[in-house]
C-alpha cells in the first residue's frame, strides 16, 4: 500500500496557493484560457502525457502505471476528475483573495481543480506502485455549458488507450470540514430548462381592451406551474421547479406582443421529464388561450440523473471507511436536487461521485452559505483530503481491476454501511 497520511498537506506543497489564484481570478464557461494555463503549469515536470482540449480548454493528463502488479496487456484504467469553471455571480465575502472580476467559485470548483492536482502530484511519485494507469480529467464548463459531454466526444474515457474501468469525483459541499457523503444510485437530480413564451398584441399601456396582453397570462402560468409540481408528481419522485427569469416589455407605457419565463426544473427519473413536458405544455397552451394568447413552450434536457454504481459505490464505502474512518462516511438516504454533468461520464462507466464537507469552522452557523451563494466560504484545508482520496481510490482500484486480468473485476456486491 503507499504510504500517505490522508489530509498531509506536507505532502502536497502550493494546493492552497494554486486554489487561492484561482479563486482570485475565476474565469465561466468552456473557455477557460487562464485556468487551464495555472493547471498546465502545476502538472509541469510530472510524468504524465498531457493534451488540451479542441472544443474547449480542457487538460488531460495520463499517467502510466509501472507496478509489478500490472498486467503484460490489457491495464485497467482508472479516470480522476475535478471541474474547473466558476459561475457569473459576483462575489460579497471578505476573503483576502475574494475575486473582483464580477466571476465568483462560488461552488468550489477551485478545490476540485487544486484537489486533482495534488492526486496528480500523489501518484506521480508513485507510478511504480500503480498497477495501470490513471486518466486526470480538468473540465471547463460543468455550471450549464455541459463540458463533460464535450470532453467524452474528444475521447477522455479512451484517453489511456482502453475505456476506463472506474470514474470518480469529488465535490465540495457546506457540511462537517472532511466528511465524505454519497450513496447507492440516484444521488443528484437531472436539470432541464424550461422556456415559456405568451404571444399577445402589443398595445398602449392605457387602453388593455385595444391589446392583447400577454403578462397577465404568463403570471398566471407562473402560478399554475407550481401548483402543477406538487399536484401531478409523487412525493416519491419529486419534481422541482423554480421559475428564475420573466422578461416582458421595455416601456413603462407600453403592453408588450409577447412575455416569456425561463425556469429551472429538477428531476430524478425519466419518467417524470416526459410527464413534466407534457404537462408544462398543456397548461402553457390551456392558460394562453383563455386570455386570447399562444404559447411557446421549449423543454430542454440538460444533466441527466446522477447515477452511482450501486456495487462500485459499496466498494468505495468499504474504502472510505479503511481510509478516514468510520466517524468520516456519511451514507446519505435520499438523492439532492442539485446537478451534475459528471452523470454523463457516469451513463458511460461505473463509478461514484462523492461530496467532501469543507464547511469554515470560524464562521457563525447563522452565517454560513450554501453552494452558489455570493456569500459562501470554504476550508481549503480540506485539499488534502481530497487529493489523497482520490489517489487512495485509484491505487486500490486499479490493483482489484489488474488483479481480474486486467478488465473490470466486477464488485463485491456488498451495500454499503452506515
Amino acid at each position: 500500500m503507499i504510504d500517505f497520511k490522508a489530509g498531509g498537506q506536507e505532502l502536497l506543497p502550493g494546493l492552497k496557493e494554486l486554489r487561492r489564484d484561482l479563486h482570485a481570478h475565476p474565469e465561466v464557461g468552456l473557455d477557460l484560457p487562464r485556468t487551464q494555463g495555472k493547471v498546465l503549469a502545476a502538472l509541469e515536470g510530472l510524468p504524465l502525457e498531457v493534451t488540451t482540449g479542441v472544443e474547449t480548454t480542457s487538460v488531460v493528463a495520463v499517467l502510466r502505471g509501472t507496478g509489478q502488479g500490472r498486467p503484460a496487456e490489457g491495464a485497467p484504467a482508472v479516470l480522476l476528475r475535478g471541474d474547473m469553471d466558476a459561475l457569473s455571480i459576483e462575489e460579497r465575502t471578505d476573503e483576502p483573495f475574494r475575486s473582483e472580476n464580477g466571476n465568483m467559485h462560488a461552488c468550489g470548483h477551485d478545490l476540485h481543480t487544486a484537489g486533482l492536482v495534488g492526486a496528480a502530484r500523489i501518484l506521480s511519485a508513485h507510478h511504480d506502485q500503480l498497477d495501470g494507469d490513471v486518466v486526470f480529467m480538468f473540465q471547463p464548463g460543468e455550471e450549464g455549458f455541459n463540458g463533460a459531454s464535450v470532453m467524452i466526444r474528444e475521447g477522455v474515457l479512451d484517453a489511456a488507450g482502453v475505456r476506463v474501468s472506474a470514474a470518480y469525483g469529488v465535490h465540495v459541499h457546506i457540511d462537517d470540514a472532511g466528511v465524505v457523503s454519497t450513496k447507492p444510485g440516484t444521488l443528484q437530480a437531472g436539470s432541464n430548462v424550461l422556456t415559456v413564451t405568451v404571444h399577445g398584441e402589443g398595445g398602449h399601456g392605457s387602453q388593455p381592451f385595444a391589446a392583447v396582453d400577454p403578462v397577465p397570462a404568463l403570471a398566471e402560468i407562473v402560478v399554475a406551474l407550481q401548483t402543477m409540481v406538487t399536484r401531478k408528481f409523487d412525493v416519491f419522485d419529486p419534481v422541482v421547479l423554480s421559475v428564475t427569469q420573466l422578461s416582458a416589455g421595455d416601456m413603462v407605457n407600453v403592453i408588450p406582443p409577447s412575455a416569456t419565463l425561463g425556469a429551472t426544473v429538477r428531476t430524478l427519473s425519466d419518467e417524470s421529464v416526459a410527464r413534466f413536458r407534457a404537462e408544462a405544455t398543456r397548461i402553457a397552451d390551456g392558460i394562453a388561450s383563455a386570455h386570447g394568447c399562444t404559447a411557446e413552450v421549449v423543454f430542454e434536457e440538460q444533466y441527466p440523473v446522477t447515477v452511482n454504481d450501486t456495487d462500485e459505490t459499496a466498494w468505495v464505502a468499504d474504502e472510505i471507511l479503511e481510509f478516514f474512518g468510520e466517524d468520516r462516511l456519511k451514507i446519505v438516504e435520499d438523492p439532492i436536487m442539485p446537478s451534475e454533468d459528471f452523470s454523463f461520464v457516469l451513463r458511460e462507466v461505473p463509478g461514484t461521485y462523492l461530496m467532501l464537507g469543507a464547511k469554515r469552522a470560524d464562521v457563525p452557523e447563522e452565517e454560513q452559505a450554501d453552494n452558489h451563494s455570493p456569500h459562501v466560504v470554504f476550508d481549503d484545508a480540506v485539499l488534502g483530503d481530497q487529493a489523497a482520496l482520490l489517489a487512495h481510490l485509484a491505487v486500490r482500484r486499479l490493483r482489484r481491476g489488474s488483479a481480474a486480468g486486467g478488465g473490470d473485476s466486477g464488485a463485491s456486491g456488498r451495500t454499503p454501511r452506515h
